[in-house]
């Protein structure tokens, strides 16, 4: 399978992978910008084969019945209940205590639309489940997924996001519009 997938990344799409994801880090969250097409999860299927890591992702519970279910769990998704008034931050970090191995890819923009802030969760998750946080560039315009290293959050936001959001400037996503731009 990795071998397909990079005659597809490299060969026929013609990308680069800069960057890698250590095997032995077996919990965190990885942050992906920008988000602005549904093309990018066929991209994250590819990346993922490439690095030859479990990644996982959050879909709405309803995605996970039969027969599609069974695709969405081998993808390395997992169930999310999108019922109103819920701490989901709380039960998402809970899913890292019931997997060994869980390495959850996130978009902060929390769309595929153009957004001039990004959304917390991912930030919350991390510290409340106690995981690092790996930030994953996708740039379309240069055809490069850039893979920043480990960074462990110290629980202030406000000095952690300025130092995460340089990982994404200049980044170009599929949509070119909707991608996610640091005011300078």
């Amino acid at each position: 399978m990795r071998f397909l997938a990079k005659i597809i990344f490299n060969k026929l799409l013609g990308w680069e992978l800069q960057g890698t994801i250590d095997s032995s880090i077996k919990k965190c969250v990885i942050i992906v910008v920008p988000h602005t097409s549904s093309y990018d999860f066929i991209m994250g299927l590819l990346i993922r084969s490439l690095l030859r890591l479990r990644i996982n992702y959050l879909g709405k519970k309803e995605l996970f019945t039969w027969p599609i279910g069974y695709y969405f769990r081998w993808t390395g998704g997992a169930p999310l209940d999108r019922t109103p008034g819920q701490n989901k931050v709380e039960s998402i970090a809970k899913l890292f205590d019931q997997h060994k191995t869980f390495r959850l890819a996130l978009s902060p923009e929390g769309t595929r639309k153009k957004v001039d802030q990004w959304k917390t969760g991912f930030y919350y998750i991390a510290t409340t489940a106690q995981v690092p946080i790996i930030p994953i560039a996708l740039d379309y315009a240069k055809k490069e997924v850039r893979i920043g290293g480990v960074f462990q959050p110290t629980g202030s936001i406000e000095n952690d996001l300025p130092i995460l959001e340089k990982h994404f400037i200049g980044a170009v996503g599929y949509i070119p519009e909707y991608s996610w731009r640091k005011d300078a």
